[in-house]
């Protein structure tokens, strides 16, 4: 019986040195896998829940605060569906971004493993939704990084940069409107408000409200 014994206990030591060890490996992949999270990744997760996603608060550079819910993605930038009942949305380069309020709910969840991203969301650039909205002549506000504001139409978008066209908020850009012209690099905005959501990004429901 002592044999018996000590035999059921070497098996019960080794069973727990292996659990020990799986553990171990289980963690380190785990941490292996979160240092090769992007943010943009975690920001898609967020944006992946349509109606039900989740509110956030972002504080972006020269003091900008935008909330709402995250309604899509770019490979550089996301859309926010704004939570003040104000029409329309807010795109924000991803390099703008200062700090992310979320629930840990929702934090936990952002950082799971990440279905695979959609084949064209690397087309999808800030430049690519800057354009878009050059095309559709939409009227933006355009808060740079040093905390100014703004206000006109988007007439052309380069690579990194955008020349926009200076007029009224909420007028339409009428050659008589204009008051200046402004290159803008891209590098210099924090966010732009608009008052429909880019059309890559598909239709809001508050864009009717």
């Amino acid at each position: 019986m002592r044999w018996d014994d000590f035999f059921a206990d070497l098996e019960h030591q080794l069973a727990s040195e292996r659990a020990a060890e799986n553990a171990a490996l289980a963690t380190e992949s785990e941490r292996l896998r979160i240092s090769r999270v992007t943010l943009i990744t975690r920001l898609r997760a967020l944006s992946d829940e349509g109606e039900s996603a989740p509110v956030v608060s972002l504080e972006l550079i020269g003091g900008v605060a935008v909330r709402g819910r995250l309604i899509g993605t770019g490979s550089d930038c996301v859309v926010v569906e704004p939570d003040d009942r104000r029409r329309g949305a807010d795109v924000l380069p991803v390099a703008s971004i200062r700090g992310i309020g979320v629930a840990r709910g929702d934090l936990v969840r952002s950082a799971g493993a990440a279905s695979p991203a959609p084949a064209l969301v690397d087309r999808v650039t800030f430049g690519f939704v800057a354009r878009d909205l050059a095309r559709r002549r939409a009227g933006v506000s355009l808060h740079r990084v040093d905390g100014s504001i703004l206000h006109g139409t988007i007439d052309r978008a380069g690579a990194d940069h955008l020349d926009l066209a200076l007029h009224d908020p909420g007028a339409p850009r009428r050659r008589d409107a204009v008051t200046g012209h402004r290159i803008v690099p891209f590098a210099a905005i924090a966010c732009v408000r608009v008052d429909t959501v880019p059309a890559v990004f598909g239709t809001s429901p508050r864009q009717s409200a």
